[in-house]
């Protein structure tokens, strides 16, 4: 009976709403009533942002959008019997609704998200064996070491957890290579990493072939352990020593959970970031994915696995014989099997690791790539839409999470739309100055607003859309691919330790120069249209803002691809910690005030500082936060600063034993509080009106030195080129 009268309930709702969307009214009450909206919405924000409030604004904007989607469904295609009209027309109409279902499946998963998570706490003989895998390929010794060095710091019984390095790189087919110079390689790095375990008392492990990548190689860990817990860290992804204690207690809680997840936190900035020098004080491009839409996913157990910073449960992986390898994104592959088998999964919203981003934007395109190629294989092969065993709702945030990597597609036709009106004259949206202010204008303020409301503190106005532009030059091409040959793409390890000597134009770069060339014609043919043809200047404006806009966002993305000089790979993150300075026989008070992986900076407490000059070496004192006894950690002096009270030393790590990379990775990464610190002296709801003006002012800024860097490598290029002609001259 009360089914019956839900199912009354809705129809009514859903018949009523029906009714006011296809209402017909005059473009003066929709404008009318779009204003009020949006003043509504705006209202809200600043009384009631929270609660059943947030969900009534919610509710106004979709509204809004709702009607925008009738008008346009039902008045502005353009006729069918004119096919070089209605076939870009309809593109860019399918373009609009894909990006209307994307919203209301954004609306679906992080309207009333999960709160944060705390773990319950165990008792320690009821504590379950946890294996800790580290899976490598390439990556350098040293980075290696540290992250090493913070699994086996982390605060667990000792004889309850064993940590893994699973080398891919050192494997037998490696060794055994008809290139002799590969050959040797992979020997040197098998009998390098076998004594860095050895030194630091974890397990080596390789196997025999590199099959199915990341997937095959931690299938062959599990084959060789036995802990009813798994935990999976990339190789440069060290956990703080809190990692087990935040996350195994949730698995006493439920039998059936297989997972628990937590964020990826970074060290160093994007290459987006880092161009436009927006990481210390705008909300990080992940955070938004890890700070509000796993909270959602959280919310309809559906948040999946990352491949990373995650603890799983062997019982469940061997029920699908491990990972899941047909896709080259394991990770969120295995979560979906063991969803539709009925496995449960938590989401802890703490950073517990902190990891490294990709240094320059080619390997950053190229780490997307793979993510967009696997999440349509994903789409292609597991069909979570239609996958059984798989909830309503975990249908629905997983394809959110799959078709949100569509989005190169629209995004270029969004691109092009405006020049396909402004080059050739097609018609591919029929509507009239007045209309296009009533509806659309209205239906981007909505749209805006309602992403403000989602997301607020986590991410920035047109962030989102400069990001999407960037990588869809690359990514469409990548899609295609895969759509065409789903089985073709491989698994490509993310080049992480990169530095950049000097200011350059990104080796991928000049396909952005060539297409803010094109939009720039653009707007040359705007103001051509502007003269010639007034009697359609309410289009021709249209259009023309249109196409100013996609300039504004080109322009942008020339300071992303004008990569700014990073000699180093590493970046300090403050620690404050009281500690002891040895040089000699004199013993200094100090306190390390920033650490990276290669050195601290070190204020330095005393008259004696007097003697310290640039090259002198030394040791720094501190105990650590861990089991570990005060150590020793030497450091050789690269700078000093003098200070009434002393001096402060900038110093480089003189690592040459195990015990040093346990206490340079207690410095770095023990602590996760002040890795949460940092994220949430970010999180600032910057405003859709002050966002929009900061974005605009960044645009301007970032074309004109993206510009600046073109030329710059040009004449380098000439200067170089006439350099050679005149060698060769003189040969001759």
């Amino acid at each position: 009976m009360w089914k019956i009268c839900a199912l009354v309930l809705w129809a009514s709702i859903s018949a009523v709403v029906i009714f006011l969307i296809t209402l017909p009214i005059s473009l003066q009450t929709h404008l009318i009533a779009g204003t009020a909206v949006v003043a509504a919405m705006m209202l809200l924000k600043w009384v009631k942002p929270h609660g059943i409030w947030r969900l009534i604004a919610l509710a106004l904007g979709t509204s809004i959008v709702l009607r925008y989607v009738y008008w346009r469904t039902t008045s502005t295609l353009p006729p069918v019997n004119q096919p070089e009209d209605f076939l870009p027309g309809l593109l860019v109409y399918l373009a609009e609704m894909y990006s209307v279902m994307m919203l209301a499946l954004s609306l679906f998963v992080v309207a009333t998200p999960h709160p944060s998570r705390r773990a319950p706490r165990r008792p320690e003989q009821e504590l379950p064996t946890v294996d800790v895998f580290v899976p490598t390929y390439n990556e350098d010794p040293d980075l290696l070491a540290r992250t090493l060095a913070a699994a086996k710091g982390m605060d667990y019984p000792a004889e309850k957890f064993t940590v893994w390095l699973l080398d891919d790189g050192g494997t037998e087919q490696k060794r055994n290579s008809e290139k002799i110079e590969e050959a040797l390689a992979a020997q040197r790095r098998h009998v390098e990493l076998q004594e860095l375990c050895a030194s630091l008392d974890v397990n080596y492990l390789t196997r025999a072939r590199n099959v199915s990548a990341k997937a095959g190689n931690l299938n062959n860990g599990m084959a060789q352990s036995t802990g009813e817990l798994i935990a999976v860290f990339d190789a440069d992804h060290a956990p703080a020593r809190d990692f087990l204690t935040s996350t195994v207690g949730f698995f006493g809680e439920d039998p059936r959970l297989f997972l628990v997840q937590t964020p990826h936190f970074f060290l160093n900035p994007d290459p987006i970031e880092r161009n436009l020098r927006t990481f210390e004080k705008m909300p990080s491009e992940n955070e938004m994915f890890y700070g509000i839409i796993q909270r959602g996913l959280d919310k309809w157990d559906a948040a999946f696995f990352c491949g990373s910073a995650a603890l799983l449960r062997r019982a469940a992986l061997q029920e699908t014989d491990g990972f899941s390898g047909r896709s080259i994104t394991e990770d969120c592959e295995t979560a979906v099997e063991l969803h539709s088998r009925g496995w449960h999964s938590v989401y802890v919203d703490k950073p517990l690791i902190a990891g490294l981003q990709p240094a320059t934007f080619a390997s950053f395109i190229g780490q997307r790539s793979r993510w967009a190629q696997g999440m349509m294989q994903i789409l292609r092969f597991r069909f979570p839409p239609l996958k059984r065993g798989l909830s309503l709702a975990q249908r629905l945030c997983y394809m959110s999470s799959t078709l949100f990597w569509l989005f190169p597609l629209p995004r270029t036709i969004f691109l092009l739309a405006p020049l396909c009106y402004l080059f050739f004259d097609l018609e591919i949206f029929t509507a009239s100055g007045s209309e296009f202010l009533a509806y659309t204008l209205s239906y981007m303020l909505v749209n805006l607003m309602m992403q403000n409301y989602l997301y607020g503190a986590y991410r920035w106005p047109w962030i989102s859309e400069l990001y999407e532009y960037a990588q869809s030059i690359y990514l469409l091409p990548a899609l295609v691919s895969v759509i065409l040959h789903p089985t073709k793409p491989t698994f490509r390890v993310t080049a992480k330790s990169e530095s950049i000597a000097t200011d350059r134009v990104s080796e991928i770069g000049l396909p952005f120069f060539i297409l803010f060339a094109v939009l720039l014609a653009g707007v040359a043919m705007t103001i051509f249209r502007f003269v010639t043809q007034p009697y359609k200047l309410d289009v021709t404006l249209v259009v023309g803002g249109w196409n100013l806009m996609n300039v504004l966002f080109a322009g942008c993305a020339l300071g992303v691809v004008a990569e700014r000089r990073e000699p180093r790979s590493s970046r300090r993150v403050s620690v404050r910690r009281r500690a002891e300075f040895l040089i000699g026989d004199v013993c200094l008070p100090a306190e390390i005030e920033d650490v990276s992986a290669n050195g601290a900076l070190i204020k330095i407490i005393g008259a004696e500082t007097a003697a310290l000059v640039p090259g002198s070496v030394g040791v720094v004192r501190f105990k650590p936060l861990g089991d570990l006894p005060t150590g020793n950690l030497p450091v050789a002096v690269r700078n000093i600063t003098r200070e009434a009270s002393g001096a402060v030393a900038g110093c480089r790590f003189a690592v040459s034993q195990a015990n040093h990379h346990r206490l340079v990775a207690d410095l770095l990464f023990a602590n996760s509080d002040q890795w949460t610190q940092f994220q949430e002296s970010r999180r600032v709801n910057i405003g859709l009106l002050r966002g929009t003006a900061w974005f605009y002012g960044l645009a301007l800024y970032q074309t004109a030195r993206g510009l600046t860097y073109l030329f710059r490598s040009l004449r380098r290029e000439l200067r170089a080129a006439r350099g050679a002609q005149a060698a060769a001259g003189g040969r001759r």
